[in-house]
């Protein structure tokens, strides 16, 4: 898979999400390891979800992994934090807005 598949599937998926009760600034960059690697972020500004193929520079938090394990935590097959402890994502910036993460993707279920 290449990294525009990858990133047309994750922001299809995204886009999905009810971030509406979110009315905080959140924004979360990518950078995916391996196979499809590339840079991507994910935007909740006022209710309104944003998915762009950048890096985000004001970003709140990065979450460093592979395409797989960032599929396995879109689809609820692995928890954020049982990730995070397993090393097969890494987290940098601020942890409290990082946790928020789990939000969105419950928003997809």
């Amino acid at each position: 898979m290449t990294y525009a598949e990858f990133f047309s599937e994750m922001k299809g998926k995204f886009m999905e999400a009810d971030v509406s009760n979110i009315q905080e600034h959140l924004a979360f960059q990518f950078n995916i390891t391996g196979e499809a690697g590339g840079i991507f972020y994910i935007e909740i500004k006022n209710g309104e979800l944003h998915v762009e193929p950048y890096e985000y520079y004001d970003r709140d938090a990065m979450f460093t992994c592979s395409a797989d394990t960032l599929k396995k935590l879109e689809t609820g097959k692995l928890d954020p934090i049982l990730a995070v402890t397993l090393q097969k994502l890494k987290v940098e910036g601020n942890i409290d807005k990082a946790l928020r993460f789990k939000e969105l993707l419950d928003s997809l279920k």
